[in-house]
């Protein structure tokens, strides 16, 4: 038997700087939380260029996408499509590590994002936000020179 549902590859980038994660503010029709800068790629785009084309037009930065931490999938059961339609979803995210090399904080204009912040990492756990930041957040403290790995 074969399921039908939509998949869309995606790539985001966990940026730490001084105790402090750049996130993004989401909002799709009633759905909102804090998330990484990211977001689907183009058809035929190469992850690491979709990643930081999405931090840039939901940040106002220039990444250098460093290394890739993991992979995480995301699922909606009966998800409304923009064309009305409804199946469910599936997203496959791609998770980099990335720096700030350029650019300045600036807010995405009629994107599905409205803000991007500076978040303390402390504070993080406070937040309205996706499922997908506290996965990344896992990974990054996971990787062997933050001292979690031997």
């Amino acid at each position: 038997m074969s399921l039908q549902f939509d998949t869309r590859p995606a790539a985001y980038a966990v940026i730490v700087r001084d105790g402090r994660i750049l996130l993004a503010y989401w909002k799709q029709d009633d759905k909102e939380g804090w998330t990484l800068p990211g977001g689907g790629l183009d058809f035929a785009e190469h992850p690491v260029d979709g990643c930081r084309r999405e931090v840039f037009e939901e940040t106002g930065y220039e990444a250098k996408i460093e290394r890739m931490l993991g992979v995480d999938v995301g699922h909606w059961q009966d998800d409304v499509r923009p064309d009305g339609t409804v199946t469910d979803f599936e997203a496959l995210r791609l998770v980099y590590e990335a720096t700030v090399v350029g650019g300045e904080l600036t807010h995405e204009v009629d994107g599905s994002t409205t803000h991007a912040a500076w978040i303390p990492l402390e504070d993080v756990g406070k937040l309205n936000r996706v499922s997908l930041v506290d996965t990344a957040l896992r990974l990054h403290r996971e990787r062997p020179e933050n001292g979690k790995l031997s």
